[in-house]
């Protein structure tokens, strides 16, 4: 019998395409398919692709480009793939498959397919697919982390925002379903998961009939992970049950990604989330109040159409008046196919981007002060990475995510895998510096 074709695959996108990207392994892995990171001696490269906004689609495109010079054959999942279906497959003679993003459950079968000289395009005309425990899964980040996705897709229609059109309406999972996955993981040695989606305070709505973030943290305390962290709880579905079953899980870290966007209520309005206009503070304060050990990260979008200086002044302020501890600043992207493409006073790049650096000038000596109040502290840090050169060790501590926030650079016996407590010595805008006092047996 001939041996099956060997296939690489390119992840890029955000974490929620991450775990297309290892249901995607899981399943070529079960049936046989020898994968890994070589492209150069693959017969397939898969490419998971990304188009949220221009510079994802750059990065996408640049990645097909280098595969095609190099004469590989190619097949294109993701949301690029979703974006422009058989565009692709008419502009790159390589790409034998395009699969959408709710159709990479089919991989194999559109492996079979290529391989037997077919050029596929398995792409939904709306996507309403989301993976469960019950998918094999290979995964690709460091072996103490996970991601969980809880649910997939977002019902609302942010003026600036494509997802919607990408990944479909919002899907949850059952509670049981994801308890599952997590105790699956428990007993791979996981030792955080990040629970991730599209909007997860509005968890178990389209399933429910209400959002069940807060029944879900409970549900998910039983299960033997020390840590668990959520990422996109959008603050005015932070209600009182959700905070309630943060404060009391022990295992749910007091982490809120809080994606804000902006503070004006105007330019709220005009990105079509008028829900969150004029609430900021008022949250933001009832928060604070309510986990005072919290860790507060958010992302803005700086030259929305129409964002004059007051606008950007008004921002600003905010950041200085609430001092989080890490905030990303993205220059508004216009995306076709969204009501901002076309809105009226478009920003010009260069102030856009000197706007996005304004904004990070402001907050990195925020960033710096906040990290200096862990010197002297010895907190909990879970150990992912060995320097073999230096021999230091890299992990977190609960106020840094993966991938996304800073790192702590430790010193002193520890073990990849294990939660240790760390002494912090210094600390500098993004990552912290410690020593462990274990003594080496």
């Amino acid at each position: 019998m001939p041996s099956k074709a060997k296939i690489a695959i390119a992840h890029l996108g955000c974490d929620k395409n991450r775990v297309d990207t290892e249901h995607i392994l899981g399943l070529l892995v079960e049936a046989g398919y020898g994968v890994d990171t070589d492209e150069a001696a693959a017969d397939y490269v898969i490419v998971n692709t990304c188009s949220f906004i221009q510079a994802a689609r750059q990065e996408s495109v640049q990645t097909l480009v280098e595969l095609a010079e190099a004469n590989k054959k190619i097949v294109i999942t993701g949301c690029l793939a979703q974006h422009f279906q058989s565009q692709l497959l008419d502009e790159i003679p390589e790409a034998v498959a395009v699969v959408g993003s709710g159709d990479y459950q089919h991989i194999v079968e559109v492996i079979e397919r290529a391989e037997a000289g077919e050029r596929v395009e398995r792409v939904s005309a709306v996507p309403n697919y989301i993976a469960d425990e019950t998918i094999p899964r290979y995964r690709t980040t460091p072996e103490p982390m996970a991601y969980l996705r809880i649910a997939e897709g977002c019902d609302y229609r942010c003026a600036f925002c494509i997802i919607p059109h990408l990944r479909g309406n919002q899907r949850s999972r059952s509670i049981e379903s994801i308890v599952q996955e997590a105790n699956q993981l428990a007993q791979e040695g996981v030792q955080e998961i990040i629970l991730v989606s599209q909007i997860t305070t509005n968890y178990g709505l389209d399933r429910y009939g209400q959002p069940q973030l807060a029944e879900l943290l409970r549900a998910l305390g039983a299960v033997d992970i020390p840590w668990i962290r959520m990422h996109y709880a959008y603050p005015t579905g932070l209600t009182d049950a959700v905070i309630a079953a943060m404060r009391e899980t022990p295992n749910i870290l007091p982490y809120l990604d809080l994606p804000l966007q902006h503070s004006h209520p105007e330019i709220l309005r005009a990105m079509n989330r008028p829900w969150q206009a004029n609430v900021n503070d008022h949250v933001m304060e009832r928060l604070k109040a309510s986990l005072p050990d919290a860790v507060f990260r958010t992302t803005f979008i700086v030259g929305f159409p129409g964002e004059t200086e007051e606008h950007f002044d008004h921002l600003c302020q905010f950041v200085e008046r609430h001092q989080f501890d890490h905030v990303g600043v993205f220059t508004f992207s216009p995306e076709d196919g969204t009501a901002a493409h076309t809105l009226p006073n478009q920003v010009p790049e260069e102030i856009k981007d000197h706007r996005r650096d304004r904004l990070m000038a402001l907050q990195q000596p925020i960033s710096y002060r906040n990290n200096q109040r862990q010197i002297g502290l010895t907190v909990p840090v879970l150990i992912e990475q060995e320097n073999p050169q230096t021999g230091e060790w890299i992990g977190r501590s609960p106020r840094f995510s993966a991938d996304v926030d800073g790192v702590v650079y430790v010193k002193g016996p520890a073990q990849i895998g294990r939660i240790l407590p760390v002494e912090i010595t210094a600390a500098d805008p993004y990552d912290l510096y410690g020593i462990t006092h274990l003594r080496e047996d």
